[in-house]
């Protein structure tokens, strides 16, 4: 199977990478995760001039009408950029408004997403859920026309910048989602800024009261939540791809400039082994992030979109594992400084390793359903 990009998707790639390139070095970024915001409104205006928040959603409502493939060589951008900006939540988020909310719901949130108006944030994770989506305690109760919600969430990424907060919930026939104001009394987030240098919050709900018509859908939603991270599985796949090209691009540099007994290090034949063997990584996950995308966006057999889904997974994260270490190994020591983007890189390869599921939830899950 071929995967190459249609001319429509390499001109998108060209217009992200030249902007990322030429508006988000990084100087610039580190500039970015120290702010307060942890984001920039600037550069998030930039995305929805260049129409990459209205990439994955219908024409009806605004959006192009693309997929998990049409995002790909934007994810990929990000990933060698390290973009910090709060933009896999706020499409997770507003793929939940177009695939489960009411007319109005969409009418209200997807134009205002697409704009670059609102931000949006997911919130799933739980102590003691270890990235099992459906393990749920955050309890929702109907009482009148509202619903009261209690319990907490951990790790929302983008929490604070979010303007609302899609949220699972515990309801009599199973998992219900919630779009929740910000805003909303009740709700208290603990910020923090993650080790890849993302902003993250924990949420205590107690007794927050949202309207009836905050509910996105009806009945049991424990699919749909599957469906949408199996989305955003495959676009972290592809953000890693090209986290992994960065870190085998400055690797590659390094080892043509350093020199050692008069002769750049790169000279050496054990090193170039090594390199290979990056070089070699990064075509196979390039291969299963690709085959994800095109998985997610071809619909039918749930159990099959979770197996591709679980496989590329599995395979990226040891790929995320082994480019990360060797890159920082093969710089020496000032591999781990802060001055070196490289050290930047390796963290966020972790993180990716571990967003959704590391190798050993995949493997499980893989199992589970072969």
């Amino acid at each position: 199977m071929k995967f190459d990009y249609s001319e429509e998707q390499r001109l998108l790639a060209e217009s992200v990478r030249r902007f990322v390139a030429h508006d988000y070095t990084f100087a610039a970024r580190k500039a970015i995760v120290a702010s307060p915001e942890g984001y920039s409104a600037r550069v998030w205006a930039t995305f929805a001039e260049l129409g990459l928040l209205g990439i994955p959603f219908a024409p009806e409502d605004g959006g192009f009408g693309g997929g998990a493939m049409d995002l790909m060589p934007v994810m990929e951008a990000f990933g060698e950029a390290l973009v910090v900006e709060p933009f896999l939540p706020t499409l997770m988020g507003a793929r939940f408004v177009a695939l489960a909310g009411s007319g109005e719901q969409r009418a209200r949130m997807l134009p205002a997403v697409i704009e670059g108006r609102a931000k949006l944030a997911f919130a799933w994770l739980e102590a003691d859920g270890y990235h099992d989506a459906a393990r749920v305690e955050l309890a929702a109760h109907h009482e009148g026309g509202t619903w009261r919600l209690d319990g907490r969430k951990l790790a929302v990424l983008h929490a604070e910048a979010a303007d609302h907060i899609v949220v699972t919930a515990r309801v009599p026939e199973g998992i219900a989602l919630f779009l929740v104001d910000r805003a909303t009394p009740g709700m208290a987030i603990r910020a923090r800024t993650t080790f890849d240098e993302m902003r993250a919050g924990d949420i205590d709900f107690a007794d927050v009261r949202v309207a009836a018509s905050s509910r996105l859908g009806a009945g049991d939603a424990s699919a749909l939540v599957q469906s949408v991270i199996d989305f955003a599985t495959a676009l972290v796949c592809a953000e890693a791809v090209g986290a992994i090209k960065s870190a085998n691009d400055a690797t590659l540099e390094y080892l043509k400039t350093r020199k050692q007994f008069g002769v750049p290090i790169g000279a050496f034949q054990a090193l170039q082994h090594r390199m290979v063997d990056m070089v070699i990584e990064y075509e196979q996950a390039r291969s299963m992030a690709s085959l994800a995308c095109a998985r997610v966006d071809s619909g039918g057999n749930e159990a099959e979109r979770a197996r591709v889904v679980s496989a590329a997974k599995i395979r990226i994260a040891d790929a995320c594992r082994k480019v990360s270490q060797e890159a920082v190994q093969l710089h020496g020591g000032m591999g781990m400084t802060d001055e070196l983007e490289v050290s930047h890189t390796f963290r966020r390869l972790t993180v990716l390793g571990q967003q959704f599921g590391d190798a050993a939830h995949h493997l499980e899950r893989f199992a589970s359903l072969a």
